[in-house]
């Protein structure tokens, strides 16, 4: 290991030091360290702390103090890499947070400045309008930095057209480790009025080395566009010089943060090509797949992707991707390739799909899906991208594993290679999942492998060992795409030779001579399978006694598979993405780690593992992390392996509860459902502390509910249960959901739908129960009182037992019964139980009833609540409406109306609910016109809009209501 990390550090001192000299947070805390000591690859090192700077000099800053104390630094973008390049015993820099400006654009240069901490898709997104974007597209734009993808000399789909990220830097404004900066570019603008001795000094000693090095270069780099491993010395050649290729700028770029710290990056830019159609080949196995690969090069595409068989039966497990990959196919077959066409004219592009036609029909495989409607590519791009994490929602202890993932070889090869390698698969006892680029043979390959048994970690030895000769026989690369690290270091001598290896480590040396930035990482690194650096190490295991509340059995393993479904998180960091549907509205707010589901995720395993010491489900650092999880199930859905962070809440809040107990405050909205059947009685008393400031204030200090926020109003004619009896039944009766909220708060929603249900000829039935009315329990899940819940949901049962459907109008009462029910009360019972519930909306979708609507000029806006779209129900809410003659519908695209049941309401949180609601909702809100129709099915969606927005929103049974009230 280096000479840092053995040293001896006051981590107090330091954070004290960079405490007082960076204006960014300084996290120290074993919580924060743990967060930060994973990447998306299978290492886990813990780091000496981290600063999140809020400015270029604030990092500056921090590597001053971390150069005196002999402490290394780690730059780090979306923390996203595959292998272990964002991991180190270091002070880490996140860059992600505020260093994400876009410094200019040159529209006539196609040139733009960028911040290291900026993703992807935010560059994109404001290139736009001027015609351009940036041609490097990793499957992680939405959440990948451009630091990163420097560090990382990232690539994409389009590599085949548009090059690698070293292609299209143009320079990098660094710091190095001694504290200087520099910019590097093209040859002559490196030589500017700022080079001091010391610079021109460096600059002079790398030409030197390619000089020298220059035929070592030539025999030993491989030949591939896909090489991203070691140091891109080949620029510093005479060839390079020759072919206008000795931009310094790509030394850097692949260096993986252990040369400099990128400040600025300075970007070539390309014209957008605003058409594209895509063409589906199907193959019954996949060799035909490989040797299809390049003939279709032939044709100039922009893109060819492969998906093998196990990702289309993984990818239809998964929800939000099941239409899309059957839309996808024609039977079943076992490899697809997807192939890209861009252009400016739709004409030219449609002939190039009838050429791949011809050409599958020539090679034997007729039958082409044919993807010209924008949203159905958009879709297809959706799985694309997710194809590396589709992957990873493989259940068990056994998943795919990144090592050996991205090796490059000539398509001429790629068929044989790929037979070869799985036929090393097989003599270990194993399979592998197959993804990615057949245009340029970098194919994404990760054998299933169990991290936690010493058997499968020497398999992993034998499997690398074996691939990279297979590799090097081919004279391929042994790193296509995603980087050495900690991976692949290690064999840069047997792929590249002793003397390159040595030029490596000379430019190492050079840079940083004291081995400040990210050491061990390209040179001189550990072995790639010393298990002391895994995420599963030799003492890997859950502690305590804990017993999950809830049922786990669809994830084996520990703690009664809640570890195994904690686990399931792989770092990939999706809920980063800022171009999700819902996922993850808190960290879009403060886009801190520790509120962004894999953030919450890690701090949860490393609890349960006892990694942040004893009792720790029960800490303030556990309950930190859940503190802004608003329970929204975005994850359940959007992320691609599954991650329930609500769930997991659940068993967070309830061990709390257990070991601390119940504030008031909690308490009170829990018990909800028990007082409020007598405190409707009296609802001018109960709504006082509305009209009162002294009350509020009251209220504030006591309980923790915000003076500045109104609490819902209680109505003075609460719905009851006998006003549903009297509907007619022409198809048969239902049952109806009254739930609490409606009940009681807004029970002209209930009115609403029991009139439309009896238009649609049913009977709503609302068992009548002794005492209170029934309950799904979410209050008292919310609180951590699963016991309370699990009888709810035995009494909601009992008192529901024909097989009609279950009909809600609240979106989270409703969700609990065909979610958390089952979790409460596993077992087939409970399985029909949520197969009988369903919203309004989607029993109208299922029977599609013949319902006379007049006509409803005008339009309404409709905010999607997040269990309606976490289970896929959004939809048929829209359907619905859409019946209702000349009313125009207009989806707001938004994440979390950030109310969240009392969420919004507690003082310590009502700043985050406001911010998720100025996010995209209230600025929709606010941009309607007075004539138009504001809709949202969620009690919580209603209250927010018209706190924040003064605009009265409506549930969308009551525009049907409004329908059904002009045609009588």
């Amino acid at each position: 290991m280096n000479k840092h990390q053995s040293r001896s550090v006051d981590d107090d001192g330091l954070a004290r030091r960079l405490s007082r000299s960076v204006t960014g947070p300084v996290l120290f805390d074993r919580a924060s360290r743990g967060r930060y000591s994973t990447d998306a690859s299978i290492y886990q090192i813990q780091p000496v702390g981290v600063v999140v700077p809020d400015t270029i000099d604030d990092v500056a800053a921090a590597m001053a103090i971390a150069r005196e104390e002999g402490v290394p630094v780690l730059a780090r973008g979306g923390g996203t890499s595959q292998c272990g390049q964002t991991v180190n015993a270091a002070l880490v820099i996140d860059c992600s947070k505020s260093l994400r400006r876009i410094l200019h654009i040159d529209a006539d240069s196609r040139t733009a400045r960028v911040e290291p901490g900026l993703v992807l898709g935010h560059l994109n997104a404001a290139l736009r309008s001027c015609g351009l974007f940036f041609p490097v597209d990793p499957s992680t734009h939405a959440r990948c930095t451009l630091g990163g993808m420097a560090g990382n000399n990232s690539c994409g789909s389009k590599s085949i057209r548009y090059g690698l990220m070293a292609d299209n830097v143009r320079s990098i404004d660094a710091i190095l480790s001694d504290g200087s900066r520099h910019r590097f570019g093209p040859a002559g603008d490196n030589d500017n009025s700022a080079t001091t001795t010391k610079i021109a000094d460096l600059l002079q000693r790398m030409h030197a080395l390619g000089l020298a090095e220059a035929d070592e270069i030539a025999a030993r780099f491989p030949k591939q566009l896909r090489r991203v491993g070691g140091y891109n010395i080949d620029a510093l050649t005479p060839a390079a010089k020759a072919a206008g290729r000795d931009n310094l700028a790509r030394l850097l770029v692949g260096s993986e943060g252990t040369l400099a710290f990128s400040a600025e990056i300075e970007l070539a830019l390309q014209p957008i090509k605003p058409r594209k159609v895509l063409g589906i080949c199907q193959f019954a196995t996949f060799r035909k797949a490989m040797e299809a690969s390049k003939h279709i090069v032939g044709l100039d595409p922009e893109a060819v992707e492969l998906v093998d068989r196990t990702m289309i039966d993984l990818g239809r497990a998964i929800p939000i991707y099941r239409d899309t990959i059957d839309r996808m196919l024609i039977g079943e077959p076992d490899s697809l390739l997807i192939v890209e066409f861009h252009g400016h004219d739709d004409q030219p592009l449609l002939a190039k799909l009838n050429d791949l036609e011809s050409l599958m029909g020539d090679l034997g495989h007729p039958g082409v899906v044919r993807a010209t409607d924008p949203g159905f590519q958009a879709a297809v791009a959706a799985v694309r991208e997710a194809g590396l994490n589709i992957m990873m929602s493989m259940k068990g202890a056994g998943k795919p594993i990144s090592f050996i993932e991205d090796c490059a070889v000539d398509l001429e090869d790629l068929a044989d290679y790929t037979e070869r390698l799985n036929d090393v698969f097989e003599r270990h006892g194993t399979k592998g999942t197959w993804y990615a680029h057949a245009s340029v043979g970098c194919l994404h390959v990760r054998p299933v492998l169990n991290m936690k048994d010493p058997a499968d970690i020497a398999t992993m030895r034998s499997v690398a060992e074996e691939a990279f000769s297979l590799v090097r026989e081919y004279k391929g690369s042994h790193s296509g795409e995603h980087g050495d690290g900690l991976a692949r270091s290690e064999f840069h001598e047997q792929m590249f030779g002793a003397r390159i290896v040595r030029a490596f480590e000379a430019v190492k040396d050079a840079f940083d001579p004291i081995g400040l930035l990210n050491p061990n990482r390209i040179t001189r690194p550990p072995r790639m399978d010393d298990r002391t650096l895994f995420r599963y190490g030799s003492d890997y295991k859950p502690v305590g006694n804990f017993v999950p509340a809830l049922d786990w059995s669809d994830h084996p393993g520990a703690l009664g598979g809640m570890l195994g479904a904690v686990e399931m998180c792989n770092n990939n960091g999706t809920c980063r993405g800022f171009d999700a549907d819902v996922m993850c509205p808190s960290y879009r707010v403060t886009r801190d780690e520790i509120h962004v589901t894999r953030g919450r995720a890690n701090t949860l395993r490393l609890a349960l593992t006892g990694q942040l010491g004893a009792d720790a489900l029960a800490s303030d650092a556990l309950a930190d992390a859940m503190a802004l999880c608003v329970s929204c199930k975005a994850c359940r859905r959007e992320c691609p392996t599954g991650v329930d962070m609500a769930k997991m809440k659940i068993e967070v809040t309830a061990a709390r509860a257990k070991t601390l107990g119940i504030k008031w405050r909690d308490r009170l909205v829990a018990e909800l459902p028990r007082y409020a059947p007598l405190v409707s009685r009296l609802p001018a008393l109960a709504n006082l502390r509305n009209d009162s400031p002294a009350l509020r204030r009251l209220g504030e200090r006591l309980l923790g509910f915000s003076a500045d926020r109104q609490l819902p109003e209680w109505s003075n004619a609460r719905f009851l249960d006998r006003e549903a009896a009297d509907s007619g039944a022409v198809h048969g009766e239902v049952y109806l959901l009254a739930d609490t909220f409606n009940r009681y708060f807004e029970p002209e929603i209930l009115r609403a739908a029991v009139t439309l249900l009896a238009a649609a000829g049913y009977r709503a039935i609302v068992p009548e129960t002794k005492g209170r009315p029934l309950c799904c329990g979410r209050t008292w899940l919310a609180a951590g009182m699963v016991n309370e819940a699990r009888r709810e949901a035995r009494r909601m049962m009992d008192n529901m037992p024909k097989d009609q459907p279950v009909i809600g109008l609240e979106p989270s009462c409703l969700m609990t019964l065909r979610d958390e029910f089952r979790s409460l009360l596993p077992g087939a019972e409970a399985d029909r139980f949520a197969a009988r519930a369903m919203l309004l909306s989607e029993f109208v979708a299922k029977t599609n009833p013949a319902i006379s609507l007049r006509p409803l000029p005008g339009t309404v806006h409709v905010h999607g609540h997040c269990h309606q779209k976490a289970f896929g129900a959004f939809p048929d809410a829209l359907a619905m409406l859409r019946r209702i003659p000349q009313l125009s519908i207009q989806p707001i695209k938004s994440s979390c109306c950030g109310m969240a049941g009392s969420f919004g309401y507690q003082a310590e949180t009502q700043a985050t609910s406001r911010a998720m609601a100025e996010a995209a909702l209230l600025p929709a809100v606010r941009a309607a016109s007075s004539a138009d129709y504001v809709v949202a099915d969620g009690t919580s969606c209603r209250h927010q809009i018209r706190d924040l927005s003064g605009r009265k929103a409506l549930h969308s049974v009551q525009v049907m209501e409004l329908a059904l009230a002009r045609s009588g």
